[in-house]
């Protein structure tokens, strides 16, 4: 099943405030598993982007000027999206603005209930627990180094990881045989089959066997001797 993870930066923390849409990144799953395929723009938001906004993910006006306006990439993002489900932590903020531009061009809402909302899913796995994308990433031990501020690309990417984790997706995929693991199996028999014992044949000497004829006639109800008739 294709499910995309999709996170957004913004000017700001509600859209009825006039905040904006500044960055989008999405990272494809199939079966749960990453493909390779993403997408990602940053947008002009055409307002001012506030300095407490600018402290979390580091972008302002002058670096946003050029960059399209979201009904310049909407059809594109649209076409990426297809029919997938969206793999989003805390999905009614983005969903919110999503929709706050897509109503801004009278075209159809992106719905509530095609979204999993990984801070539901990972409170409902592990109730009590920090359930912030970093502390979900400490958790499982996925690396945040690059993380220094906010992006929507590397927080969908490490969002992916997540939920991996949150699905036992990690597991899952050890179960896959690719080449390799096709080349470490055949080693692995080859090295057992190197290891069976091999069949040894008795070999008695001409005097051994005298004694052991000798042996057997002394013995009462001998089974050696049964054989022998």
């Amino acid at each position: 099943m294709r499910k995309i993870v999709l996170d957004t930066e913004t000017t700001g923390l509600n859209p009825l405030d006039g905040h904006r849409i500044i960055e989008i990144g999405c990272v494809e799953l199939e079966d749960n598993l990453p493909t390779g395929k993403e997408w990602h723009t940053y947008l002009n938001p055409e307002r001012a982007v506030p300095e407490a906004a600018q402290a979390v993910h580091g972008l302002d006006e002058k670096f946003l000027s050029d960059k399209p306006f979201f009904k310049e990439v909407y059809s594109d993002f649209i076409s990426f999206l297809g029919e997938a489900e969206l793999v989003i932590h805390n999905a009614k903020f983005d969903i919110g603005f999503l929709n706050n531009e897509i109503i801004m061009l009278k075209k159809p809402l992106i719905e509530m209930t095609k979204t999993i909302d990984t801070v539901h899913l990972a409170r409902k796995l592990m109730p009590g627990a920090a359930a912030s994308l970093d502390a979900l990433c400490k958790r499982f031990n996925i690396d945040i180094s690059k993380r220094e501020k906010h992006g929507a690309l590397l927080d969908a990417q490490l969002l992916a990881e997540v939920y991996l984790e949150l699905t036992g997706g990690r597991q899952a995929s050890l179960v896959l045989e690719g080449p390799e693991e096709k080349s470490y199996k055949k080693q692995l028999h080859d090295n057992i089959k190197d290891l069976k014992p091999n069949t040894l044949k008795a070999t008695l000497t001409e005097k051994e066997l005298n004694n052991h004829n000798k042996l057997i006639k002394k013995m009462k109800s001998s089974i050696w001797l049964k054989q022998s008739l």
